[in-house]
């Protein structure tokens, strides 16, 4: 079956259409767009028009190409931003009426056991391993294995999140970065306890396998280099060091990060590297296959859509 999912992220959204048989996936095409659903939320509590307009003008491209490479089910998910905003469920309600997909705002516990799920599809994975997604709003930390899971938390601390509240200037100052990484130790310190202790870790989603490709050194992006790459403990120091001490000017002509993202990867690097430090770990394997992977699981078991039901694109976005 040939399904689409879309990540209506903090800082990104995304489409993946795969084929799904036996509970694998076969990619056909992914797409990534940085649109900043999240920019204001924290403060304001409120998805603003601006964010709103940025995704809607994506979601058209993504209908349009999951119609044409024939799609039979579909689903979009929302995480952190959406959460948090007043508005969240009458954006998603919009975003259903005007583009077909089938809506779903995940809880934090949903999110986290999504990411797995996707993090794990098509491979075997170790028990007693972390898998680790460090969105625009939201860290989520999950640890399991074949037998299920034994630990899952969604962080209030994300990229964007960080950012604003505490990366004001350009570049950053010390005591930015000092109040930055104390706040991301502080929530590691309460939401994850002492006997959580991992063996062996998995990075997912854009802040990691960024991270990962200037830790390869490459001239542009290629996910087939950052796939199964070991991020150590060390070059994500080296990372977090160089990225901090760049004008967000310079940041964005750096080779091989999406200039889009260059401003809020800063505060990715040092909650990756608050994660790694809180769970004594000398690094991790970066993968390209997250919740966007769970959530295409998660739409072929969604039901047949009734006979005479708009197909994804029937619809005009006002």
């Amino acid at each position: 079956m040939r399904v689409a999912s879309v990540d209506l992220g903090t800082n990104s959204t995304r489409l993946l259409v795969a084929d799904v048989e036996d509970g694998r996936l076969q990619d056909v095409v992914r797409r990534l767009k940085i649109t900043r659903l999240g920019e204001g939320v924290d403060d304001r509590k409120r998805l603003l028009p601006a964010p709103i307009a940025r995704v809607r003008n994506v979601l058209t491209d993504f209908r349009r190409e999951a119609e044409q490479l024939g799609a039979e089910r579909t689903l979009a998910v929302a995480t952190s931003a959406v959460r948090d905003a007043e508005n969240g469920e009458a954006f998603l309600g919009e975003v259903e009426w005007s583009y077909g997909f089938k809506t779903r705002l995940l809880s934090g516990d949903e999110e986290a056991q999504l990411t797995f799920r996707g993090a794990s599809t098509g491979r075997d994975v170790a028990e007693n391993t972390l898998v680790i997604d460090i969105g625009g709003g939201s860290t989520e930390l999950v640890v399991g294995g074949a037998e299920g899971l034994s630990f899952h938390d969604s962080l209030n601390m994300g990229g964007v999140r960080l950012t604003e509240r505490f990366l004001h200037s350009d570049p950053p100052t010390n005591g930015e970065l000092d109040a930055c990484s104390a706040a991301a130790r502080e929530l590691l310190a309460q939401g994850v306890p002492r006997d959580v202790r991992p063996q062996a870790a998995i990075g997912v989603a854009g802040t990691i396998t960024s991270i990962a490709a200037l830790d390869l050194g490459l001239a542009e992006y290629d996910p087939d280099q950052v796939q199964g790459h070991h991020l150590s403990r060390e070059g994500v120091r080296a990372q977090l060091e160089r990225l901090a001490a760049l004008p967000l000017a310079e940041r964005r002509e750096i080779p091989a990060l999406d200039p889009d993202r260059a401003p809020v990867i800063v505060a990715g690097a040092v909650i990756l590297g608050e994660v790694l430090d809180h769970f004594d770990l000398d690094g991790l394997e970066a993968s390209e296959h997250d919740i966007l992977d769970g959530a295409a699981l998660e739409a072929a078991q969604l039901p047949e859509p009734e006979e005479g039901a708009a197909p994804p694109g029937a619809y005009t976005c006002c």
